[in-house]
């Protein structure tokens, strides 16, 4: 088949079309979905009948990765429905089923090793004493010891704050964090030519974790839909996609989706912030860069649009 961007033009979409295979995920396809898909998918074409000419065994791996929030399992769901619309089998994984521990479990050794590494932090300034113990305390209490507003009471708090983001960044995103090697290899098996490949599935609680054995006979296109899909840590993917959005954007996206708690604490802001900049860091390998109002940015003009 050959994929060609002037032969194409957007499909109706039915009221249902499947979605990716995170358990009990909710998925709404909205309109900006349907917009950035249009946007993306003339310019996908071309790019992907290469990757798929390239490999032996005619497969292709994209990935769909942007801020929590941003819309990658709405553009991923609509992605592979307009693949298939045109012939090419497609499957769409969810990349939120490989970190090592489930969402619950995440956020404490998150705030765990937040609060941890900033004490050492403390200690290791010569900052600690012992009037801040207790401040510290109720700040973490009540949830207030990530916010910055709160470093003009207590001077201290800065360095505390300073040193726990750093022990932050040194996890989220990383091997310790999500399981990169697992996924690669369900990634090469898949390009490998694989009939069937086992998936991991991951709920919210401890007994929400099993594998599924997919059939990838007539599946031409796997469309990853994850946070990391552009990572260093991340090997196998043929075309990363960009869904681009600014901290801010990302937050009000993430309280409209309300699939998270606490979405608005200093401590949340703190992980989209990190990841944000890590996006950012890695964003030169994306093969194309859609922004919030469905545009396709060159790597040039996604740097000055963040610089500004």
């Amino acid at each position: 088949m050959k994929l060609e961007q002037a032969d194409w033009t957007p499909p109706a979409l039915p009221l249902v079309i499947p979605i990716g295979d995170m358990p009990g995920d909710k998925v709404h396809i909205e309109n900006g979905h349907i917009q950035k898909t249009n946007v993306l998918f003339p310019a996908l074409l071309p790019i992907l009948e290469s990757s798929i000419k390239a490999n032996p065994s005619q497969k292709a791996v994209i990935s769909i990765c942007g801020c929590s929030g941003v819309g990658k399992s709405g553009v991923a769901s609509v992605l592979s429905y307009y693949l298939q619309n045109i012939g090419l089998g497609s499957y769409t994984l969810s990349g939120d089923n490989y970190p090592h521990r489930i969402p619950a479990q995440n956020d404490a050794e998150r705030l765990r090793i937040y609060r941890s590494s900033g004490i050492r932090g403390l200690l290791t300034s010569g900052a600690y004493a012992a009037e801040c113990v207790q401040q510290l305390k109720n700040l973490q209490l009540n949830e207030q010891d990530a916010d910055p507003a709160f470093i003009e009471n207590f001077p201290w708090l800065e360095i505390y704050q300073c040193e726990g983001r750093k022990g932050l960044a040194g996890y989220l995103g990383t091997p310790c964090e999500q399981g990169f090697d697992e996924l690669a290899g369900i990634v090469s098996l898949f390009k490998n030519g694989s009939d069937k490949i086992w998936l991991k599935r991951m709920g919210r609680t401890e007994t929400e974790l099993w594998y599924e054995e997919i059939d990838f006979k007539q599946t031409k296109v796997l469309v990853i839909e994850w946070t990391h899909g552009n990572s260093d840590h991340f090997q196998g993917v043929d075309i990363p996609v960009l869904l681009n959005s600014t901290p801010q954007e990302t937050q009000a996206y993430r309280k409209l989706r309300g699939r998270d708690g606490k979405t608005d604490s200093a401590f949340t802001s703190m992980v989209l912030d990190i990841e944000q900049k890590l996006l950012e860091s890695q964003a030169y390998k994306a093969k194309l860069i859609v922004s919030k109002d469905f545009q396709i940015l060159s790597f040039q003009e996604y740097k000055k649009l963040m610089a500004n």
